[in-house]
């Protein structure tokens, strides 16, 4: 019987430790996920800014133009929603391939042990996750047209003609932006713009 009870204990202390292993790399998971879509939605919001200046989409459309100390903040926001805490440093945004990396390294908030057993009370599960935030459009902009030439009135008299007015000109569609194989035209005056996702996919790499 003393046999019996002490396998119960042991399987109930290792499951719990697996329950605690396994929820830790879901709020690593979680909270990489969480850096990356938030870096996302910055850069949407800052192309929206810019969207009727096509010079100025570069850093948007490519994901370099964000905040990543905002992004790692939302990261850490769903790492306590499951139970968890970054480690200091334990998030960082970096290029790699054309792409923006979130590394998170998450502690649990539970012990991986039990007070039943002396040392392991105080033992957390780490866990990391890397997720990516890979651009999905280019922008390639079409050769402007040149305006077209005022001819010069010819003077009838001595006197100097009136200047005919210039209307000002209706602002153009804007073509040249392409999102995974998908031709994008932003009329400024009935803008149909694409959404977060259709920007960039987030997904996890490891």
């Amino acid at each position: 019987m003393a046999g019996l009870l002490f396998l119960v204990f042991v399987y109930f202390v290792v499951g719990q430790a697996a329950v605690t292993r396994s929820g830790g790399q879901t709020a690593a998971d979680a909270a990489a996920l969480a850096a990356a879509q938030d870096a996302r939605e910055q850069l949407r919001d800052g192309w929206l800014e810019v969207v009727t200046d096509p010079d100025a989409w570069s850093g948007f459309l490519n994901g370099t133009d964000y905040v990543p100390e905002l992004s790692c903040e939302r990261a850490a926001e769903f790492a306590a929603e499951n139970r968890a805490e970054l480690l200091a440093g334990g998030c960082t945004a970096r290029r790699s391939g054309g792409e923006e990396e979130f590394r998170v390294q998450i502690r649990t908030l539970d012990a991986v042990g039990s007070s039943l057993i002396p040392g392991t009370e105080d033992q957390h599960a780490v866990a990391t996750a890397t997720a990516v935030l890979e651009p999905r459009c280019s922008f390639d902009a079409p050769e402007p047209t040149p305006p077209p030439t005022a001819d010069t009135p010819t003077p009838t008299n001595s006197a100097t003609p009136e200047p005919t007015p210039t209307p000002s000109p209706e602002p153009e569609p804007i073509t040249g932006l392409v999102c995974d194989g998908v031709e994008w035209t932003i009329d400024p005056e009935d803008p149909r713009l694409p959404d977060a996702a259709d920007l960039f996919t987030v997904r996890l790499v490891d």
